[in-house]
């Protein structure tokens, strides 16, 4: 058995602290305990914290991590912060002197680490989850905070805080619609979508890139609405195409619009269906804008003539041979956004399993549509079931191959796009039990 012996319980480290005459805040800080007390609703250590002057040293070790010697005070601090103690989170967001001290981490003469720009998004997104309307009505009156965090959105950290705040839903926000609209009416997208310009590095694209995509995602919303508007795809587009070296740009501006037109591929029913624990659901689709579609037509002409790999003169070396050139992320981009000349490149590219996954869907998706002139055209002109009938009477790589071409003396390898060949003629014999014009030719 155990007893609980009052008076042989240590006491805590904390509670000895507050118990003297004279302390710092940094020996609070400094005590490993202060977590656990905070969590446990200790109120003289609350009552401390509290107190404006000892709030604005805590909240300028979260902010300036040379004002702190080291990396554990800004570190304790956040953790202090984000314990979710109502009272200390209210002394923060009621004192606008104290709001201004912690964005301002934000500002250009700050230096960004990794690791405290961290805590600072910890603090912050607690603020969007446990005190969502002071902070919204903090950020409406001081503007530049979009600006400032667009600014540094290379910082993963600072992407998240940009994702929580346009991917909301109704349940983080209490007036969801209204807040939603204001983020619509405000320019905040245009300096995202921005972003995406060939001036930027490759980490400011991809996290760009994420912002759009989740608006999008969280369709239908006034944010959604405006990404999808004629003049808004017109922005995205202007930065797809520039430098024909630099790919990352056009990349992931192809990740939105992709984004944009996912809802697309549940057009093909009226409805769609998925299983939940046993039981089939069906759902409505959501429509993509007619004008985002309208838009962006126009432009297809510009990303065929990037599927052209004949200029380029890379050669990537791989186990079974040589790519020259490679396909290339910009060129995999394009073939998930566009269905033309893919098939050509599914079988210069045996190897590529993205690629093929992409291309069968596409081929499956015009088959299945039926639309007799698309499913015409696929089986002549691009002569569909003759590429087929090609790979199976030949199906090792050769050297007429190109652009894949097998490795010098090596038995050339078996070509790797045979089981979504194999899926692809499947789908074949079983829609020309229905189908007279797939069945007759």
């Amino acid at each position: 058995m155990f007893w609980e012996l009052t008076a042989l319980s240590a006491a805590s480290p904390v509670e000895s602290i507050l118990d003297k005459e004279d302390f710092t805040l940094e020996e609070l800080l400094d005590e490993e305990d202060i977590i656990q007390e905070c969590r446990a609703l200790n109120i003289r250590l609350i009552n401390f914290l509290r107190e404006n002057a000892d709030s604005k040293r805590a909240f300028k070790c979260t902010a300036d991590l040379k004002s702190c010697f080291s990396v554990w005070f800004p570190f304790i601090s956040s953790e202090v912060l984000t314990c979710e103690i109502d009272a200390i989170l209210k002394t923060l967001v009621e004192e606008e002197e104290l709001m201004n001290l912690l964005f301002s981490f934000l500002e250009p003469n700050r230096s960004h680490s990794v690791i405290l720009t961290g805590y600072f998004s910890k603090v912050v997104i607690c603020l969007m989850l446990r005190k969502t309307v002071p902070l919204i009505n903090y950020v409406k009156t001081h503007q530049n905070v979009f600006h400032q965090l667009v600014d540094l959105i290379g910082i993963m950290s600072i992407m998240e805080i940009l994702i929580r705040l346009v991917g909301a839903d109704d349940h983080v926000y209490p007036n969801h619609m209204d807040v939603m609209q204001w983020l619509a009416d405000s320019n905040l997208l245009e300096m995202v979508v921005d972003k995406l310009s060939l001036s930027n590095s490759l980490e400011v694209h991809a996290n760009a890139a994420e912002t759009p995509c989740t608006v999008a995602q969280n369709a239908p919303s006034p944010l959604a609405t405006k990404l999808s508007s004629s003049s808004f795809i017109a922005r995205i587009f202007g930065h797809a195409f520039g430098d024909p070296q630099s790919k990352s740009s056009l990349v992931h501006t192809l990740s939105v619009c992709i984004s944009l037109l996912s809802p697309r591929r549940s057009l093909v029913s009226s409805y769609f269906m998925y299983s939940f624990r046993g039981q089939q659901i069906f759902e409505s689709p959501i429509s993509v804008n007619p004008e985002t579609i309208a838009t962006m037509v126009p432009r297809l002409g510009d990303f065929v003539k990037l599927l052209n790999a004949t200029s380029d003169e890379k050669v990537l070396p791989t186990m079974y041979g040589q790519l020259r050139p490679s396909l290339g992320s910009h060129r995999l981009k394009i073939v998930e956004f566009i269905a033309i000349l893919v098939l050509d490149l599914f079988f210069k590219y045996p190897y590529n399993n993205a690629l093929h996954h992409q291309v069968e869907s596409i081929i499956v998706s015009c088959l299945e549509s039926k639309n007799d002139e698309i499913v015409d055209h696929l089986l002549h002109e691009c002569d569909l079931i003759g590429k087929i009938l090609k790979i199976e009477k030949q199906p090792i790589l050769s050297s007429d191959n190109q652009p894949t071409i097998p490795a010098a003396g090596k038995q050339a390898p078996r070509v790797g796009n045979i089981g979504h060949i194999s899926r692809i003629s499947n789908k074949l014999v079983q829609l020309s039990t229905n189908n007279n014009l797939i069945k007759t030719f």
